[in-house]
């Protein structure tokens, strides 16, 4: 029973990653809502990762 708890998975381990395409895609709409002004690379990715990861993930069907 002692290794039950080893067992479990980290809290800080992402079990539905957000594709690569997908945070490029979302980060270049936020560069062209900018006007697309330069500089901002960083700050426009990581801003879409973080709207990515608030919307409700679709269900398969």
């Amino acid at each position: 029973m002692a290794h039950e708890a080893s067992k479990k998975q980290p809290s800080n381990v992402v079990t539905n990653p957000i594709p690569e395409e997908e945070i490029r895609r979302r980060a270049y709409a936020l560069y062209e809502e900018r006007g697309r002004q330069d500089g901002n690379d960083l700050d426009g990715r990581l801003r879409a990762e973080a709207a990515l990861k608030a919307t409700p993930l679709k269900a398969a069907t």
